[in-house]
């Protein structure tokens, strides 16, 4: 596996908010780049081990193509800092798998500087289908925002409807930062259906203390290693060649988070160090 941080770096650049990446010249309809601010889709999770990683792998080139910044088997690095009430109201009620669920949280690709951009986000889920909305800021334009309610000054970049939603959500929950959470990852996109796409994603990692991007991006092992989250993102109904192929291959659908995991691993660890402690 490559990972490489030059590739995050240029996710991260300025050219990739202002123009559709060229993923390839045979299919450009329908393509959809990083910087999509909102959308609705509907994400399917499934936990794959090294096995059928390859198997998928080799077959789905039949069918879907590289990302651009995945040719050569490379994979990016992708960084998160989530965002919670001071008693994590967000999470329990997403543990909990409700109709209704949303979360915040500050996303890079790769270590960033403070003048790096980065995505502000929220994420809400009503009966399955996803919703994003998101506006781009330079790091620390994002953390005077959240951490100072201090508003950034306009700018071409930055989506001023989402950030008076993000406005919004900060003065209804006070969020803070909870948890630091980081994977490699490879995208494919679908060679006759630019809206489906798969990600795999691998090195899940996070840590409850330096909770800044540009802190580094270590952190303790969420999955055991050989274990893939593999997503596939549609905007309708999966294709009748995929599903068949997951059918064939014994891969079923689960209900995984990878924040809602560390959450309840933290919970666990927690409990049982407080048993430990009155035996």
């Amino acid at each position: 596996m490559i990972v490489n941080n030059d590739t995050a770096k240029e996710l991260s650049g300025s050219d990739v908010f202002q123009k559709e990446p060229e993923i390839s010249a045979e299919n450009q309809k329908g393509r959809r780049n990083m910087a999509i601010e909102v959308f609705n889709r509907v994400e399917k999770k499934y936990i794959i081990d090294d096995y059928s990683y390859h198997i998928l792998n080799e077959t789905l080139s039949s069918y879907m193509i590289e990302d651009r910044f995945c040719t050569g088997n490379r994979f990016y690095s992708i960084s998160n800092i989530y965002f919670d009430t001071w008693d994590d109201e967000l999470i329990r009620r997403s543990v909990d798998r409700p109709l209704y669920k949303e979360k915040l949280r500050l996303r890079s690709y790769g270590i960033p500087t403070l003048e790096d951009k980065v995505f502000l986000e929220i994420k809400k889920k009503f009966k399955g289908v996803v919703n994003k909305r998101r506006t781009v800021l330079q790091l620390g334009e994002a953390y005077d925002f959240l951490l100072d309610h201090k508003s950034p000054m306009p700018n071409s970049y930055i989506n001023e409807q989402v950030l008076n939603e993000l406005k919004y959500f900060m003065d209804l929950y006070q969020p803070v930062p909870k948890v630091y959470l980081a994977y490699d990852r490879k995208a494919l996109f679908g060679k006759e259906d630019g809206e489906l796409r798969i990600t795999f994603d691998t090195n899940i990692r996070t840590r409850r203390e330096r909770l800044r991007l540009e802190s580094g991006d270590d952190g303790e092992e969420l999955l055991k290693k050989g274990i893939w989250l593999m997503e596939i993102k549609t905007v309708g109904s999966m294709p009748v060649w995929l599903s068949e192929l997951l059918t064939e291959l014994k891969i079923y659908g689960c209900s995984f988070s990878k924040y809602g995991t560390e959450y309840k691993n933290y919970i666990a660890a927690k409990r049982s160090r407080t048993e430990r402690k009155i035996c």
